[in-house]
């Protein structure tokens, strides 16, 4: 009677480790869309805009690089908007910024914020 009993606890290991690698091959084919992602920033200030921009470039390392992203897009607004003002933009700042818009990344600002700075030029 052992020597048959012997064999189900090593069935039953197969059956979990069986289970176990199906189970990540469904992870990997989930992962296999590529990302679209948008992040927002609307919080003033140099360090916090080189914070998101930080981000970005984690996300796109994170997820195995630009191949598997679809659209990565930064849409500030608010009092975020005037530290990207062209004439007082911060050149490390605006250096991150070209960088990643030239490996694909879109800028995006809310209209409104726009017409609101440009009334106050």
């Amino acid at each position: 009677m052992n020597v048959r009993r012997g064999w189900i606890p090593g069935l039953v290991a197969a059956i979990v480790m069986v289970a176990l690698v199906q189970a990540d091959a469904a992870h990997l084919k989930e992962h296999a869309r590529k990302h679209r992602i948008v992040y927002q920033l609307d919080d003033a200030g140099l360090d916090r805009a080189k914070f998101v921009l930080g981000n970005m470039r984690n996300h796109v390392s994170g997820v195995g690089g630009w191949q598997n992203i679809e659209a990565l897009e930064l849409v500030v607004f608010g009092p975020a908007l005037k530290g990207f003002a062209k004439d007082g933009i911060d050149p490390a700042l605006k250096q991150s910024l070209e960088a990643l818009q030239m490996q694909g990344m879109t800028f995006g600002a809310c209209g409104n914020t726009m017409k609101n700075y440009c009334a106050e030029q």
